[in-house]
């Protein structure tokens, strides 16, 4: 089948060209080439707008009213998905943020089995916490915070579908701990910590990979004490930013990622069952949590995620950085998926990869999403044609 895109932008690795065709069979690309004379099966009016690579996030506790804590099933897996693939997200990691033992091998269990299922979108799960620092806890709940132990290792380092993910304080957890995880396939990232530049290096060293939400509740960067944010940006680890001008300013979304790079910064949402709602409440482990002018906060000020989907984090960070839409596009789609080690198969057009992308207009707002060469959300009718 060919799909071929015009009268816009189409982001490559190569470069933004105006037109392309993207033939695809079995739900990958072949190829990709200069839009031809000849026949497609599909013919996108791009208005104008962009024909960017799926989003892939790393960080998604829920969307279309589900939070992933309340209902860890294959049914809020899809549900998320289906909320999030209307801004763009093709692939994502449901978050569990800290909760019981029970609860992580039942989340795990959920993904497998929704992985086996076929359910767009999912490539694997994020277990934040609870193994975490209580003094940079956020909106995550005191009396679950816990040690890893030898039950909780074996649950997260036995064989599953997909990518397992965990953020933890790396003050807090043994080196060999960090080494037998990533051993098992686990992708170790330090948050809601407070660990000391050295503490948070001496985890690199054993295999952590990544930064949670960089700066947001851990030890920030001091000129005498540079601690996890330094550490961060003094190692070749990805680092996850939460661009919505209210987690950080404008200010500091351009200094990291000058600091890091679009190789290594990741756009993330962090975002909460609101997304893909009008909801101005939800519930989140028994606390009441607004939203407000879309801000996620509890009733003592404390943020809790966000209202965020990836296509508005994607428009913001152009906007408060002046870089290009294909620079930012690589944060959002290129490097989470290098992160994940799924870089062989999403995150960008081109051959051998899933046929995963999302059309935005020319405002940067969503227009369609394809996961694996099937329309997830529909365009309007006027602007395709089918042969």
């Amino acid at each position: 089948m060919i799909f071929r895109f015009h009268n816009g932008r189409v982001a490559l690795p190569t470069g933004a060209v105006g037109a392309a065709d993207i033939a695809i069979a079995d739900g990958s690309i072949l190829s990709v080439t200069a839009a031809a004379d000849t026949a497609a099966d599909e013919v996108v009016d791009l208005g104008g707008g962009w024909l960017l690579p799926g989003f892939v996030d790393t960080q998604v506790n829920g969307g279309g009213g589900v939070l992933f804590n309340d209902q860890v099933d294959v049914d809020a897996i899809a549900a998320i998905g289906a909320a999030h693939a209307r801004y763009g997200t093709t692939a994502f990691l449901p978050t569990l943020i800290s909760d019981t033992p029970a609860q992580i091998a039942s989340a795990l269990a959920a993904v497998d089995a929704a992985i086996e299922q076929g359910v767009p979108g999912v490539v694997g799960i994020h277990i934040e916490g609870p193994f975490i620092n209580e003094v940079k806890r956020g909106i995550h709940e005191a009396h679950r915070i816990r040690r890893l132990d030898d039950a909780i290792l074996a649950t997260l380092t036995a064989p599953h579908r997909g990518r397992v993910m965990l953020t933890l304080a790396p003050e807090l957890c043994d080196e060999d701990d960090i080494r037998t995880l990533v051993r098992h396939g686990v992708i170790v990232s330090a948050g809601h910590s407070d660990a000391t530049y050295d503490e948070a290096q001496r985890a690199i060293a054993a295999g952590l990979t990544g930064f949670t939400h960089l700066f947001n509740a851990m030890s920030p960067l001091h000129h005498r004490n540079p601690g996890a944010v330094g550490a961060a940006f003094d190692s070749d680890t990805y680092c996850g930013l939460i661009v919505d001008n209210v987690h950080l300013h404008p200010a500091v979304v351009r200094l990291a990622i000058h600091a890091k790079g679009k190789d290594r910064i990741m756009l993330v949402t962090d975002a909460m069952p609101s997304v893909g709602t009008d909801d101005s409440e939800f519930t989140l482990q028994g606390k009441r949590i607004a939203v407000k002018d879309g801000v996620c906060i509890f009733e003592d000020g404390t943020l809790a995620g966000t209202h965020l989907d990836m296509a508005s984090a994607l428009r913001k960070t152009a906007q408060v950085t002046g870089l290009s839409v294909p620079d930012v596009s690589v944060m959002a789609s290129a490097t989470p998926a290098a992160f994940l080690s799924l870089h062989d198969r999403i995150g960008a057009i081109a051959p051998g990869q899933r046929a995963d992308w999302v059309w935005l207009d020319a405002e940067l707002a969503p227009h369609a999403t394809w996961i694996g060469g099937r329309v997830i959300s529909d365009p309007a009718p006027d602007l395709v044609q089918t042969a």
